[in-house]
């Protein structure tokens, strides 16, 4: 695999969908990370990931400490709205974790103060928004990273 798309508590089961879609498309693996804001059963998650979500490669956590304990020895990207570098900065690698928080809030503080060498952001030209749909930046950054690796 190329990569590894992790999704810290994702709360909605659309973005969840499409970000599987994507990890199939890509060759990406997905990691989920409990409490999840859905139920992985949801018929809107199975919607949005159609009839491809058998074929998924993915590995679910109880909790985010278990999903760092069971890697913590991996390369990892952490993304954020508050990251001061880049998106396109990141030394990206095979099998490189990219690790997303939850829609509404991210990632967990404690998380980006103990990583802030690896957070990094995706430039927004606007100040009318503070961040784009997960999704959306799961997959900016999940094709920058294949054309860079």
């Amino acid at each position: 695999m190329p990569l590894n798309i992790v999704l810290i508590e994702p709360e909605i089961p659309n973005n969840t969908g499409n970000i599987g879609r994507l990890a199939l498309a890509s060759g990406s693996h997905l990691h989920l990370v409990k409490p999840f804001g859905f139920e992985i059963t949801d018929a809107r998650l199975k919607r949005a990931g159609l009839d491809y979500w058998q074929h998924l490669s993915v590995t679910y956590y109880d909790n985010i400490d278990e999903f760092f304990n069971i890697n913590k020895d991996k390369t990892m990207a952490f993304l954020s709205s508050h990251g001061s570098k880049n998106h396109w900065d990141i030394p990206f690698e095979d099998d490189m974790f990219l690790i997303f928080g939850k829609e509404s809030v991210g990632l967990p503080k404690p998380l980006i103060e103990k990583h802030k060498e690896q957070l990094f952001k995706i430039p927004l030209f606007s100040e009318h928004i503070r961040s784009l749909n997960l999704a959306n930046a799961v997959s900016i950054t999940v094709y920058e990273a294949l054309k860079n690796i």
